[in-house]
C-alpha cells in the first residue's frame, strides 16, 4: 500500500470532550434546528437561505461575515430564515488546490488534519455562542461528521458525492435536513435515487461499527446546474425544471418534497453576480405557480465580505480563496428584495 499512516487521530467522542458545547448553545441548536425542520415539512412558511462563504478560510472574517447576518435576520425574521454556510470541506474536481479548514487551518500552511479537526469545531462553537447562529456544513467524508453533528441544523451533500453509497446511507440516520445536490452530469433520476435511498432504512458498516438507520424523511434536491460533454456549464433553476422536478416528487412517492436551488456553481456559470437574477427568476416561477411555491424551500448562495475571489496569499479580508462569492451590500440587497417579495 503506498501511503503512510502518520498518527491516529482522535475519535469524535474525545472531540467534543475537549471541545464541548454549553446547555445553553444545544438550546440554540435544537431550536434552530425544529425551525429547519419546519420548514421542509411546509410548518413553516418562511423562505431558507443557506448562505456564507464558498469555503471557510479564517475565523476572524468569517464570523464577521456572520455577524452581518445576524443583523440582517432581524429586520426579515418574519419571512426569511437564515442559515449561515460554514463549510469547512472543500472538494475538488481535480483533486488539486485548497480543500478547506479541515486539511489546512491554515490555507498557507501544510495540512494538519488534527489541527484542522479542533479548528472547524471552534469554528462552529463560536458561530453559536457569538452570534446565536447554528450552521450549515456540507459532508464532504461521511466518516468526519460527527465531529460537528452537535453543532449543525444543515446538511448538503454534493454533486460529486451523490451518487457515493456510503454518502446515502449516512444521509439515512442523520436527523437534520439532508440536501442531496444534483450529480455533475445533471441527471435529476440520480438525485432522486439518493434522496429515495437516504429516505430508507439501512444496516451499514460506519466507523467501525453495525449500525441501523431510521431513515431520513428530511432528505430532499439541490439544484445547482450541470455541466454537459462539452464542459458547458448549463442551469436547471428555470420553470420548466422546477416543474420537472414536482412531477418527478409525485410520482416517486417520497416524503416532504422539497427542493433549494443552488444560485451559483453551473446554474451561474460561477458569475455570483448573477445569483441576483437567478433567485428573483425563481421567485417569479413561485409566485406564478402554487406547486412550485410549495416545492422551492429557499436558495443556497455563496456570499462573503468582498465580491469575488482571490489567490491565496493576496489577503485581502473576507474574500474567497475558492469559488467567487458574491460582496456584502450586494448580498444585504438581495435579501432585502427577496423579503420583499414575500
Amino acid at each position: 500500500m503506498n501511503m503512510q499512516f502518520e498518527r491516529k487521530l482522535t475519535i469524535p467522542k474525545e472531540v467534543k470532550e475537549m471541545y464541548p458545547i454549553s446547555e445553553e448553545m444545544k438550546t440554540i441548536v435544537r431550536e434552530r434546528g425544529q425551525a429547519v425542520k419546519d420548514i421542509f415539512t411546509g410548518k413553516d412558511g418562511r423562505l431558507l437561505l443557506v448562505i456564507g462563504p464558498c469555503s471557510a478560510d479564517r475565523d476572524d472574517s468569517v464570523l464577521d461575515y456572520i455577524s452581518r447576518l445576524r443583523e440582517l435576520q432581524e429586520k426579515v425574521r418574519d419571512r426569511i430564515f437564515i442559515v449561515p454556510r460554514i463549510y469547512t470541506n472543500k472538494p475538488r474536481t481535480t483533486g488539486d488546490g485548497y480543500k478547506g479548514m479541515l486539511h489546512q487551518p491554515d490555507p498557507g500552511a501544510k495540512p494538519d488534519m488534527f489541527k484542522g479537526i479542533v479548528a472547524i469545531r471552534e469554528l462552529h462553537i463560536k458561530a453559536i455562542r457569538e452570534t446565536g447562529f447554528a450552521c450549515a456544513d456540507e459532508m464532504l467524508y461521511p466518516e468526519n461528521h460527527r465531529y460537528l453533528d452537535d453543532v449543525l441544523v444543515y446538511v448538503a451533500v454534493g454533486a460529486r458525492s451523490v451518487e457515493d453509497q456510503q454518502h446515502r446511507l449516512t444521509a439515512s440516520g442523520l436527523n437534520i435536513p439532508v440536501g442531496m445536490k444534483n450529480p455533475t452530469s445533471g441527471d435529476l433520476s440520480v438525485m432522486i435515487n439518493s434522496i429515495t435511498a437516504a429516505q430508507h432504512k439501512h444496516t451499514f458498516i460506519y466507523r467501525g461499527w453495525e449500525v441501523h438507520s431510521e431513515g431520513n424523511p428530511l432528505a430532499h434536491a439541490i439544484l445547482r446546474g450541470y455541466v454537459n460533454k462539452h464542459g458547458q456549464s448549463l442551469p436547471n433553476y428555470h420553470y420548466e425544471d422546477l416543474v420537472f422536478l414536482a412531477q418527478a416528487y409525485e410520482k416517486s412517492g417520497l416524503a416532504n418534497p422539497a427542493v433549494i436551488v443552488d444560485t451559483n456553481h453551473a446554474n451561474s456559470g460561477k458569475n455570483p453576480f448573477e445569483q441576483v437574477r437567478i433567485a428573483k427568476e425563481v421567485m417569479n416561477s413561485r409566485a406564478y405557480n402554487a406547486d412550485i411555491s410549495r416545492l422551492v424551500k429557499g436558495f443556497m448562495i455563496e456570499s462573503y465580505i468582498e465580491d469575488g475571489a482571490q489567490k491565496i496569499g493576496d489577503g485581502v479580508y473576507g474574500k474567497s480563496i475558492t469559488d467567487a462569492c458574491l460582496g456584502w451590500q450586494k448580498t444585504e440587497r438581495l435579501i432585502l428584495d427577496l423579503a420583499d417579495r414575500l
